[in-house]
């Protein structure tokens, strides 16, 4: 969908340029859209030398077994929306462990995509039956003969491998800018 107008006054948007780029801006007010962005996240869980998949009972990806995750919301955390994203889909509680992968599709939607490295608390998986019909701890033998996607299977090498750096979400607040977090890299053992 293509924004238009202005999402602050109503006023139909121009372009200007802004910054060096070509931007929709409003003529009334002080209105700028910067883009079309979607952050997903997606969790990597190891328990027993397995990981924790789920198959896609919905497009896209539908029969597909990957790793759970999903969307950021508004005024939610992505350290709260991945823990939320694999109760929701699996009934695991997981806490977070760092950060071990980034990945950045440029496009109409430019979507971002954090992988957390989780650690394992409780609980036995059970798939949703609404995003999920399947729900379960693989190790990588029986990983062959599955029909995984073929991020995942990366996403499961590199879980598997036990990474000893990462980025980690450091909590300290940064006083310019209050409400941002911050990732730096840190040691994972």
């Amino acid at each position: 969908m293509e924004v238009r107008y202005c999402l602050s006054c109503g006023h139909q948007l121009e372009i200007r340029n802004i910054g060096g780029e070509n931007r929709k801006a409003c003529p009334s007010c002080s209105y700028v859209f910067w883009g079309n962005y979607s952050i997903g996240v997606g969790a990597l869980i190891l328990k027993d030398e397995k990981i924790l998949l789920v198959r896609r009972s919905q497009n896209p990806g539908k029969g597909l077994w990957t790793n759970p995750g999903g969307y950021i919301e508004q005024h939610e955390t992505i350290e709260k929306t991945i823990i939320r994203e694999v109760v929701e889909e699996t009934g695991i509680t997981a806490k977070v462990n760092g950060i071990i992968a980034i990945g950045d599709m440029p496009r109409e939607v430019h979507n971002v995509y954090l992988v957390f490295l989780m650690d394992y608390v409780e609980g036995d998986p059970k798939p949703d039956n609404v995003e999920v019909d399947g729900a379960g701890f693989f190790n990588l033998e029986e990983m062959d003969s599955m029909n995984v996607a073929e991020l995942t299977r990366e996403l499961a090498r590199i879980a598997f491998e036990q990474p000893s750096h990462g980025l980690k979400y450091n909590p300290v607040k940064m006083v310019s800018l209050p409400t941002y977090g911050l990732y730096g890299i840190q040691s994972l053992v």
